[in-house]
């Protein structure tokens, strides 16, 4: 259709009255798809890794390679998911980080060394980093802001229980058919949901917001017309003051957006060392430490039900407790499990701490990593702003893989969870200091910054209402 810049479609606040129906289900669907098997595809790392190291195929500096490749692969896909689902729309960068990542994945299963699979995990890796970034940030457009936590949460949900099933599947299949298959499985899949995905709108915000008034109209009609089956319509509010400006990617390091670029980057980069700085790494420090491969692979997914637990939780707190205390308490609670878990006998103990450690971690990583950061920025930043701080959690997490080997040789896994505990304390405190609230607001109101907000000295309410 023809571009039009004069007509005002008001895509956020009649978005934002309907009521949840059949199209949000389906868009749920589509996304978490894609979603759920870029997590198996990360988490999968670890029990391969254990097991190529296990059968004398890889050392621990070879895997701290492959791992340190996935996430420079992360970082490039994720900034340049940003770019492109800002210029050309969230559905084209969606399906074309989905095909780099399921292809690649097809061609590991057959990699015939270990340098070859370090390779194909980096061309993974670009897929990686922008699902991830396209994905929170696509659905936290189409769904109301009244229910928008409880769905991102949804999203997490079915997302982080790829690694309770990544764990299973490759307790299952490594031992029995080699860690080959845990990549064709994932690259078959994914290329299926590429193919069902074709179908999936473009984001209304976004056509709104770069001049395609036309395009979004029929959109927005097609949705309003679903919807419309449950009842009618509750009247849209008026358009939200605030008027996005266009700019270049910069203004995101600049005030007013500076602080939040800060806060979303702070939350990316203790995700990523929370994740792949521990949970990734365990198999492999469980064998170095002596356990066999299936010990480790089976005590590790025991603990990865924390996962889609946590996300649970998260989902009932986001639009409850609200973003930022959820963010403050997980930080302290993961610290501390953090701190206990290296003195956990075998067993129970071990199991049931690491299983609460992971929850915690999940439930940060829910409410801030998926729900908070996307809230954080306008819809012609959005995704470049996601991408921003998700860039910085991958840059941080490809350099501190070598950091974690060292600490290991060096104090064991007591070191690695220590240096993690003091990480999450300082996110805690910053975001009791700095954070503010998004429940409940509308993405247009959220993401709308006042010029003060930059500034040290403003007041906790100025921020609470004009940030």
């Amino acid at each position: 259709m023809a571009r039009s810049a004069f007509v005002d479609v008001n895509a956020g606040a009649r978005l934002d009255r309907l009521p949840i129906c059949s199209f949000h289900w389906r868009i749920l669907a589509l996304i978490g798809a894609g979603m759920f098997l870029d997590a198996f595809d990360i988490y999968l790392a670890g029990g391969v890794l254990g097991a190529v190291v296990k059968e004398g195929w890889s050392t621990i500096e070879l895997n701290a390679a492959f791992v340190a490749a996935t996430f420079v692969g992360m970082t490039i896909g994720a900034w340049c998911s940003g770019i492109l689902g800002d210029r050309f729309g969230r559905r084209f960068s969606y399906q074309v980080n989905l095909a780099i990542f399921g292809l690649a994945s097809i061609a590991a299963a057959f990699a015939p060394n270990m340098t070859v699979l370090i390779g194909l995990r980096f061309i993974i890796g670009i897929g990686l980093g922008a699902e991830i970034v396209v994905g929170y940030a696509t659905l936290t457009e189409f769904v109301p802001a009244s229910s928008r936590g409880r769905w991102i949460g949804l999203l997490a949900v079915i997302t982080n229980f790829s690694l309770f099933v990544s764990s299973m599947v490759g307790l299952w299949v490594i031992p029995n058919f080699g860690w080959r298959y845990m990549f064709g499985l994932v690259g078959v899949l994914a290329m299926i949901v590429w193919f069902l995905r074709k179908s999936m709108p473009e984001s209304p915000r976004w056509l709104a917001a770069n001049g395609r008034a036309e395009d979004a109209e029929a959109i927005l009609a097609a949705i309003e017309a679903e919807a419309a089956r449950k009842g009618v319509l509750a009247p849209v509010a008026p358009k939200a003051a605030a008027v996005e400006s266009p700019g270049s990617v910069w203004r995101l390091f600049q005030p007013p957006y500076l602080r939040r670029t800060l806060l979303g980057s702070l939350l990316h980069i203790v995700v990523g060392f929370s994740l792949y700085g521990f949970i990734g790494w365990l198999p492999t420090f469980m064998v170095k430490s002596g356990h066999s491969v299936v010990s480790s692979l089976g005590y590790t997914t025991v603990m990865a039900l924390g996962g889609p637990l946590g996300s649970l939780i998260g989902l009932a707190l986001a639009d409850r407790l609200g973003r930022r205390p959820s963010i403050i308490f997980s930080s302290v609670a993961a610290a501390a499990l953090g701190i206990a878990y290296p003195y956990m006998s075998d067993g129970a103990a071990l199991a049931g701490t690491g299983f609460l450690l992971v929850t915690a971690i999940y439930v940060m990583l829910a409410t801030g990593f998926a729900m908070h950061v996307p809230e954080l920025f306008p819809t012609r930043y959005r995704l470049r702003g996601t991408a921003i701080c998700a860039t910085s959690g991958r840059i941080a997490t490809a350099l501190v893989q070598y950091v974690v080997v060292a600490i290991f040789a060096w104090q064991g896994l007591t070191g690695v969870l220590t240096i993690l505990a003091g990480i999450l304390v300082f996110q805690a405190v910053i975001f009791l200091i700095f954070g503010f609230e998004t429940k409940g607001r509308s993405l247009e109101n959220a993401s709308a910054v006042a010029p003060d907000e930059s500034r040290a000295s403003v007041s906790r309410e100025a921020v609470d209402v004009g940030a």
